[in-house]
């Protein structure tokens, strides 16, 4: 029975680090070059033709996404990140996006875990696939 609690403990423990842990935004608020579309194991990089006011567009489809907020940056500053949330957990994945040249970079990943399911690219290709029908 120890074990049990002791386990118990331990894996709330574990899932209220993940859920509250603060985020640095020196970190995350980076800018990473992006030369073509790819995605990794945790991570997926776009870039899109998507005008000078791309990265306002791409704020406004990002917020209306439940649970992702603004980290860092502003459309003003030209580089925003944002963090989305998974629903039960509260995992946080973070997406930078800022203009490069006429295109828009985005570059999503997560911060636990070595793999993603596909998750981020997921998001992403859904943010621009909306971003590209307004």
């Amino acid at each position: 029975m120890t074990i049990v609690i002791v386990v118990l403990v331990l894996g709330f423990g574990l899932l209220a680090y993940v859920r509250l842990a603060p985020s640095d935004t020196a970190r995350w608020h980076v800018a990473k070059d992006i030369t073509k579309n790819s995605d990794g194991q945790n991570s997926a990089r776009r870039l899109v033709d998507a005008g000078p006011d791309g990265l306002a567009k791409l704020a406004e489809v990002a917020l209306r996404d439940p649970r992702t907020a603004v980290l860092d940056g502003s459309v003003d500053e030209g580089m925003i990140t944002f963090v989305s949330r998974t629903r039960m957990v509260g995992y946080p994945d973070f997406t930078t996006a800022r203009m490069q040249g006429d295109q828009l970079a985005i570059f999503g990943r997560s911060r636990f875990g070595r793999k993603d399911f596909g998750v981020n690219a997921v998001r992403v290709d859904q943010w621009i696939a909306a971003l590209t029908a307004d």
